[in-house]
Order: C-alpha cells, then structure tokens, then sequence
C-alpha cells in the first residue's frame, strides 16, 4: 500500500458536484449522498465493513450523472444488533421520504441488505449483492475477542479491519481502490469501527426471502476477495435463479477497480427488473442538492454542520455550491451499444481526470530527482576534489612539526 494517499481527480470532482447529507434520526447519525431524479425509485448502495458513503462515488457518476438513475450511498450508522439496524434503516428511509428501493451491498452492506429484504419485503423491489455472505458464524469463530470489540482501541480496530484487505501486488486499478479505502479507513471513529464488527459476529442467518430470485443479481470477483468461497457458494446455492455476474478480476473493492464493468451490470439489473432511467430530468436537479434530499432546511443544517466540522472554513463547503453536470442527451430506448459507449466516455473522463493532474505530479518528481542528483554529484565532488588537497597540506604540516623539533 502506498504511504502517502493523494485523492483521484475524479473524486475530487464528484466532492464539488454532489452535496453531503447528515440528518440525525433518533440518536442515529446518518450521512449519505444522494443524487439523481427524484421520481426514479432508488439504487441504495450499502458498503462493507471498511467502508464508507463515499466509496461508490464512481456509480454515482456514472448511474445518476449519466444515465438518469437516482443512487443514494449511505454509511451504516452506529448500531449494535441486526434488529437494531432494521429499525433504523426503516426510519431513514421514511426521513427521506422513500418508499420502495433497490439495493446494492458489498461484504457486510450485502448481508445487511439481505436481512432488510427479509423482514420488510414491501420496500425491497430488488437485491444486487456483491462478495458478501448468508451468516456469521464463521466471522464469530474467528473472533474470539468479539465480546470486548466495543471496549478496544481505536487504533486496533483500525488494525484488525486493514489486516482483512489483501496487501501485496497488485493491478493498478485494484491497488488505487485498496489505498482509497484504507483512506476512508482512518476516517472511521471508534464506535463505527466497534458496531460494523459486532454487526459481523453477531449470530444472524438470512432465512428465505419473499423476493423471487429472478430480482436477485449475485455479482462477485473471481480473483479474491476477504469473503471465504465456501460462503460466497452458499449464497449462490441459495438463490439458484438469481442472475449471476462475474468479474475476472476486481478485488474486494470491484465498484472502485472495476467502475465500468459493475456500472454495466448495475445497468442491465435495474433494466431486467423494470426500472427505466429518466435522463431528460438530470438537468433539473436542483443546484443545491440532487432531488433526493430530505429538505431545504436540513440540507442547511447540513451545510452547518460542515461548517462546524471544519472549523467554519468557507471554502470546505463551497463545493456544494456550484452547479450539477449537464446531462447527457440520451433517451430511454437507447440501446446496449450505447451504453457500453456511454461507459467508455465516462471511463475516458475519469481517465483524463486523474491524467491531468499526473504530468505535474511527474514533473515534480522529475525535478525532485534532479535536484538529488544535483546535491549528490556536487558533495561527491567537494570530497574527491578537496580530500587529496587536505591530505597534502596533513603532509605538509607534519614534516615541518618534525624538521623544527630537530632544530630545537
């Protein structure tokens, strides 16, 4: 893993374009962005264990900015037991005014995103789980520390988390979204830490679930991933007619390593199970927010409590303030071929981003490494050429200290 993380350019584009929410509901605290026409049913995007809002920011991008759809990415708040996390998510939903959903988990969101779907089947139109798992017990089996999870350190949380993310070589693509997760990592408190770990080990099964499997996509990676293969078998064993897709490769993290595939098959889910995009209403969004915040006024306490996040440093909330992307003209009978075209623009765009901002990062380096060898060939210089001067004139002294001791 890197040492130094410098955040990609088109992440930094998408921080200016989309507002970040943060309601509190009850004593939760829920952050998330959401973007997209606000007639569209929502894809919610729930991540694992060592992730945040901010992680599926490239679907984002490419689903709401692009095609039309409304995504919502949410954290998982601090909650302490499975029940606990139906209520609350039930809660958030009806704060949004949200009634009927898609969801999209990864790892532990995918697990998450199960349960919900079991116990309110009404509000689950149709499940995307990708890398994720039926039960907990394995997970509890190798914790045996779990019951004292909410009483440990920070800085061993973060530890234990970061030891499950596979390190070594890696592609590019899958080494960038490792370090960009291990940054969202550090961003994560000590309870956040401690209730995504218990909510991991504490016993829970999915039992069958009303939704057909036919509204089920299982999308996992072939290379590797943190989820044992016997538990991604039990998924699969227990949703036979579920659409499969699989990537050659991705990692843990394929939504980052491999935005353009899992935005396809993201695409091809929600048109499978009748969801159509409404790109013409993209350029109406509201400037402020996406047309899927809760309201005015709690985007302005949002607003405020940025501010006071930050110190009430304006220019951490000017992001929110310029305008959205235009949307791209398309229509809804667009086709395969288009959308795979509509990919590759977004990818060369991401691209171009991050290009921009490496011809300097590599000028720096170029002139950094020229200035070492600068310094190194001059000190090298001034010891081979002043050494030999200083061992004469050591010569020298000392024959003339031993000639006038023998005049003495």
């Amino acid at each position: 893993m890197k040492s130094v993380f410098s955040a990609p350019g088109d992440y930094i584009y998408f921080k200016s374009q989309v507002p970040l929410h943060r309601i509190p509901i009850g004593t939760k605290q829920w952050r998330y962005y959401d973007f997209g026409p606000k007639v569209v049913t929502p894809l919610i995007c729930l991540p694992g264990t060592a992730g945040t809002a901010d992680v599926y920011y490239k679907q984002i991008m490419c689903l709401s900015m692009k095609v039309g759809y409304r995504v919502i990415s949410v954290d998982i708040p601090c909650v302490w037991n499975h029940q606990e996390w139906i209520q609350s998510f039930e809660k958030f939903l009806d704060a949004i005014d949200v009634h009927h959903i898609h969801l999209y988990g990864t790892s532990l969101g995918g697990f998450l995103a199960q349960l919900f779907a079991q116990h309110r089947p009404r509000r689950v139109k149709s499940l995307i789980l990708s890398n994720t798992f039926l039960e907990t017990r394995s997970f509890a089996a190798a914790m045996p520390w779990a019951p004292i999870v909410s009483w440990t350190p920070s800085f061993l949380l973060k530890r234990y988390v970061l030891t499950g993310i596979r390190d070594g070589p890696h592609e590019p693509f899958i080494a960038d979204s490792v370090d960009f997760v291990v940054s969202q990592v550090e961003t994560l408190s000590r309870d956040e830490l401690a209730s995504r770990l218990t909510l991991t080990v504490d016993s829970a099964s999915v039992k069958p679930l009303l939704l057909s499997d036919s509204f089920i996509t299982i999308m996992d990676t072939n290379d590797y991933s943190a989820i044992p293969q016997q538990l991604k078998d039990q998924l699969s064993e227990r949703y036979p007619g579920a659409r499969r897709a699989y990537l050659k490769t991705g990692g843990d993290f394929p939504f980052l390593s491999r935005p353009d595939e899992v935005n396809l098959h993201l695409q091809l889910h929600l048109r499978r199970v009748g969801l159509e995009a409404q790109p013409e209403l993209v350029q109406s969004i509201p400037k402020d927010g996406t047309g899927g915040g809760p309201s005015k006024e709690n985007d302005k306490e949002d607003r405020d409590d940025e501010q006071k996040d930050n110190g009430g440093n304006p220019e951490s909330n000017s992001e929110e303030s310029q305008p959205s992307p235009s949307a791209p003209e398309s229509s809804e009978s667009h086709g395969l071929d288009e959308q795979l075209l509509s990919n590759a623009e977004i990818h060369y765009i991401d691209q171009k981003d991050s290009v921009i901002l490496k011809p300097f990062a590599m000028s720096m380096n170029q002139h950094s490494a020229a200035a070492g060898i600068l310094l190194q060939s001059t000190w090298e210089f001034f010891i081979f050429s002043l050494l030999p001067l200083y061992v004469d004139s050591l010569y020298i002294y000392s024959n003339n200290a031993w000639k006038l001791r023998q005049l003495v």
